[in-house]
C-alpha cells in the first residue's frame, strides 16, 4: 500500500485529489495539510511514502517546504502538483529535489501513475518534461530573467500579475506589507521593469500566469 499525504491550501482541490487516489486499491491517503505548519504535524504522526505538495501556498510555498524537508533529512518522496504550466516550473522543481511534477488540471489517471512511479523511487516525467530536460542538457539555453528570482520573489511576481494588492499578498504569504514591498522592488530591479503593469505583461508573455 502506498501511503500518501496531501498538502494544498485549497480544501476543494485536496478533496478532488483524495477522491481520485481513493478509487485505486494500492494507494491510501493517510493525511492532509493546508500549509507547512499543519504538514509538520501530519508528518510527525503519519507514515508517508509520497507527499503531494502544491507550489503556491500561503506562508512557505511548495519549493520552500521542499527545501525544508531536505534540510531535516526527511526521506519522504515529494511529487509537486500545481496549476502552473510545466515549462515554467517542472524543471525548477526537479532541480530542487522533487521526484516529479504533475498538473492538477491534467488526467486523473496520470496523477495515479505519477504517485506509483514516485513511490518506487523513480522520477516521474511527462513526455513534455522529459523533452525539456533532454534539451536543457543537450543544448543549454540562456536563462530567462525571472530564473534569477528567489522563490519568494517569483511568488510575489505571480501574485502581482494576478491582480492582487501588496496588502493582500502580505496576508496570503503571512508577511508584512513592507517585506512584500521589498520583494516587489527586487523583482522590478532584476527584471529591469518600472511598474506593476510591466510586471503583469512580463508574466503573461512568459506564461507565469
Amino acid at each position: 500500500m502506498i501511503r500518501v499525504v496531501l498538502c494544498d491550501d485549497h480544501a476543494v482541490l485536496r478533496r478532488g485529489i483524495r477522491d481520485t487516489l481513493s478509487e485505486v486499491s494500492d494507494i491510501m491517503v493517510v493525511g492532509e495539510a493546508g500549509g507547512y505548519s499543519e504538514l509538520r504535524d501530519v508528518l510527525r504522526t503519519a507514515l508517508c511514502d509520497v507527499l503531494l505538495l502544491d507550489i503556491n501556498m500561503p506562508g512557505r510555498n511548495g519549493l520552500e517546504v521542499l527545501a525544508s524537508l531536505k534540510e531535516t533529512g526527511s526521506a519522504v518522496k515529494v511529487l509537486m502538483v500545481s496549476m502552473y504550466p510545466e515549462d515554467q516550473y517542472a524543471l525548477r522543481c526537479l532541480r530542487a529535489g522533487a521526484f516529479g511534477y504533475a498538473n492538477k488540471a491534467g488526467d486523473p489517471l496520470e496523477l495515479v501513475s505519477a504517485v506509483r512511479t514516485v513511490a518506487q523511487g523513480r522520477k516521474y516525467l511527462t513526455p513534455d518534461v522529459a523533452q525539456m530536460l533532454a534539451d536543457s542538457i543537450a543544448e543549454p539555453t540562456p536563462e530567462l530573467p525571472h530564473s534569477a528570482l528567489s522563490e519568494r520573489e517569483l511568488q510575489t511576481l505571480v501574485k502581482i500579475a494576478s491582480g492582487k494588492r501588496l496588502s493582500d499578498i502580505a496576508e496570503e504569504l503571512m508577511l508584512s506589507p513592507k517585506t512584500v514591498s521589498v520583494y516587489r522592488s527586487r523583482v522590478l530591479e532584476k527584471l529591469k521593469l518600472t511598474n506593476n503593469a510591466e510586471l503583469t505583461v512580463y508574466a503573461i508573455r512568459n506564461q507565469l500566469v
